[in-house]
């Protein structure tokens, strides 16, 4: 029998479903190949833009931090003068102590590990301090160099009373506290004197740079008053520790590092050969060396030879030609 309309129709329908054209075959191939390719060079593009981003990041870090003098550690929290102004030879008023924030209550012996809370204490990150690496074995006066140190106390410090003194009434108001390590064998009403004495003489930071320093006493930062500038006399070791990362301990060096300029008691019995014979007048460049980075400034060099060498020269290493000069103004 001759097959029917239907079924040939059927059998048509059943043969066109069975096979593809070969150019449909090949433009379903090019369209797929053209996808991946587009895929891969989105790929390529975003790799390229992101290794890009990383290396201007990096290039700008390293920019940065060349650019940033790691001398420089700035006091955080320190205010300017208001109607509030401690009279010459106080301690100055609660406001000028409590201004910028109060520390949580500290005992009289501090470890040297444990942050007191200090609205000037910056962060590792932000704070590099100071360090006179190489210096050589320092000599003052004929026998200093044979004088005792003690190579390491207690390792914990405390405040000491700040003596009456000749205090500026107006300009931007520092916070100040003196301290030692525990088990220091010093006269610490002395070494007070002596920092106090210092930093209020009219040559000082207060005429330089025209602030006025005010006494946070030993009850005040117990009862959490914050400080600016910690000024501490420290034995090698604490030094050492309290400076951080910072490489002390080859030359016996001083430092400023987390709110404190740490005095090697080192350095401050012996002084040092560079500087000269002049202890005394040593001694009162190293405290206003390191105070002043406290105070913001950096390292300099010296201008001209034969002229006063300007406080933040690192006169420890080296005087540049000019001569020893211990205060922040000039002759």
């Amino acid at each position: 029998m001759a097959p029917t309309e239907t079924a040939l129709r059927r059998a048509d329908l059943r043969a066109a479903g069975s096979t593809t054209p070969a150019s449909d075959v090949t433009t379903t191939r090019r369209a797929a190949n053209r996808r991946r390719s587009a895929r891969r060079r989105r790929m390529h593009r975003l790799r390229r833009t992101a290794t890009l981003a990383l290396g201007l990041l990096f290039v700008g870090t390293v920019v940065a931090r060349g650019a940033q003098d790691p001398a420089v550690a700035l006091p955080r929290g320190v205010q300017s003068a208001s109607s509030s102004t401690a009279l010459p030879g106080t301690l100055g008023s609660a406001a000028d102590v409590a201004r910028a924030g109060t520390a949580p209550a500290a005992d009289k012996a501090v470890p040297p590990t444990a942050s007191t809370g200090t609205a000037s204490e910056p962060a590792p990150s932000e704070s590099m301090g100071e360090v006179e690496e190489g210096a050589p074995e320092p000599t003052a006066a004929p026998g200093a160099a044979l004088a005792p140190v003690q190579a390491s106390a207690k390792g914990t410090m405390h405040p000491i009373a700040i003596p009456d003194a000749p205090w500026a009434s107006a300009g931007r108001a520092v916070r100040l506290s003196i301290e030692v390590e525990d088990g220091l064998s010093i006269d610490e009403a002395l070494f007070a004197a002596t920092v106090a004495g210092i930093l209020s003489d009219p040559q000082g930071w207060q005429t330089a740079d025209g602030v006025r320093f005010v006494p946070v006493s030993p009850a005040q930062i117990a009862a959490g008053a914050g400080v600016d500038v910690r000024v501490t006399l420290a034995t090698p070791t604490l030094t050492g520790k309290l400076c951080g990362p910072l490489n002390v301990t080859a030359a016996n060096v001083s430092c400023w590092w987390g709110g404190r300029a740490v005095l090697n008691l080192h350095r401050w019995v012996r002084g040092s050969a560079t500087y000269g014979t002049d202890l005394t007048s040593y001694r009162t460049y190293l405290v206003n060396h390191e105070v002043g980075h406290g105070l913001g400034h950096r390292h300099v060099s010296c201008p001209a030879p034969g002229r006063p060498a300007p406080i933040m020269v690192q006169q420890t290493l080296g005087l540049e030609g000019c001569r020893a000069w211990p205060w922040p103004t000039q002759q």
